[in-house]
């Protein structure tokens, strides 16, 4: 990796996805096409990395492809779309709670079976820790 460019193999090592994927999102406007080199292949800069890494959180939270789509197209518009951008975070991250909240609950409920299910089978067992015949 020579003066912070990349090639679209170490961008797939780097993020943990296929060079398919990453030209998928190329042509979905997820990311924006890369700069090439003479030869014709993708070069990448370490601002590509940070926002590859952005969009891949994005996804690993559950915003769907085509609101990602939306943001990446929001911010190639620049500064002026910054209040709307900023309303699509908010609104991802408060179903993000939610979604968190939900799952807590659902913890919870199988913290609760699992001492159930814990307690019985301690009264299950004799005094010497063997189970009875």
């Amino acid at each position: 990796m020579t003066c912070n460019v990349i090639t679209i193999g170490e961008l797939a090592q780097l993020s943990g996805l296929t060079t398919h994927t990453i030209r998928f999102y190329e042509t979905v406007g997820v990311i924006r096409p890369s700069r090439r080199a003479a030869n014709g292949h993708r070069r990448y800069h370490s601002n590509d990395v940070l926002w590859l890494e952005f969009v891949l959180r994005l996804k690993r939270t559950g915003m769907p492809l085509a609101e990602i789509k939306q943001y990446a197209d929001l911010r190639a518009q620049g500064d002026s779309t910054l209040q709307p951008r900023l309303t699509m975070l908010k609104l991802h991250r408060e179903r993000l709670v939610a979604k968190m909240d939900e799952l807590s609950e659902c913890a919870n409920v199988l913290d609760h079976k699992v001492l159930i299910y814990q307690n019985m089978i301690a009264k299950t067992k004799s005094p010497a820790g063997e189970t009875p015949k």
